[in-house]
C-alpha cells in the first residue's frame, strides 16, 4: 500500500512546491520587473514623496472645491475592507430613497436637473476611482467657483485626465477623480480652514 500511495504523495509535494512556491514568486518577481507601478498598488505621491492615495481605488472627496467620485457601498469613506455592493434591487425602497436623497442633493449642488447616472449609483466594488466624463463636466462650473478660475480651464484638467477607450472601442472613457483632484490642488490650490 505504501509503494501506491508514494508517487501520489511525491506528486502532491511536487506541485505544491511548483503551483503553490515557485509559480507564485515567479510571476510576482516578473509583474514587479515589467509592470513596477501596477504591481506595487498604482500609488500616487505627493511632492514630498508621501503616498496620498491609488489610482485604483476611490477616496470620499466631499469638499466642495473637489471633484466628487461616485457614491460608495464599502462601508463609511470607501473603506476597502468592506468593499463590495448593496446588493439592493432596482425596487427596492432603501435604494429608491437613496437614490432620490442624492438626486436631490446633487441636483441642488451642481444646479443640474440632468445627473448622469454614475453619479447616483454604486460600483460592484464600492471603490471605483473613476467617474463618467458627463458627470466630471456636471461638477465643472461648481469647481471653478470654487478654484476661482474658469470653467474652461476646469474642463481642460478634466479632459487631461479623462482615459479614454482602449484601441478606441474597449471600454468607457473614465475620469479618475484623484488625479483630477491632484492636478487641480497643484494647479490651483485652495487653503483649507484648520
Amino acid at each position: 500500500m505504501l509503494r501506491d500511495l508514494r508517487p501520489a504523495l511525491v506528486s502532491v509535494v511536487l506541485f505544491t512546491l511548483a503551483l503553490g512556491l515557485a509559480y507564485p514568486l515567479a510571476m510576482t518577481g516578473l509583474a514587479g520587473a515589467v509592470f513596477p507601478h501596477q504591481a506595487g498598488g498604482s500609488l500616487l505621491r505627493d511632492a514630498r514623496g508621501e503616498v496620498i492615495g491609488s489610482s485604483l481605488i476611490a477616496q470620499g472627496f466631499a469638499r466642495p472645491e473637489y471633484l466628487h467620485p461616485r457614491p460608495s457601498a464599502a462601508g463609511n469613506g470607501y473603506d476597502p475592507m468592506n468593499s463590495g455592493g448593496s446588493n439592493l434591487g432596482p425596487l427596492d425602497k432603501k435604494l429608491i430613497d437613496r437614490v432620490a436623497g442624492d438626486a436631490k442633493t446633487i441636483g441642488a449642488l451642481e444646479g443640474s436637473p440632468a445627473i448622469p447616472v454614475d453619479a447616483l449609483t454604486t460600483s460592484a466594488s464600492g471603490l471605483d476611482p473613476d467617474v463618467s466624463p458627463e458627470n466630471a463636466r456636471m461638477q465643472a462650473r461648481r469647481l471653478a467657483g470654487q478654484r476661482g478660475v474658469d470653467v474652461s480651464i476646469i474642463q481642460s484638467v478634466i479632459d487631461a485626465n479623462t482615459r479614454r477607450p482602449m484601441l478606441g472601442i474597449l471600454g468607457e472613457p473614465a475620469v479618475n477623480a484623484l488625479a483630477v483632484n491632484r492636478a487641480l490642488d497643484d494647479r490651483f490650490p485652495v487653503a483649507h480652514p484648520r
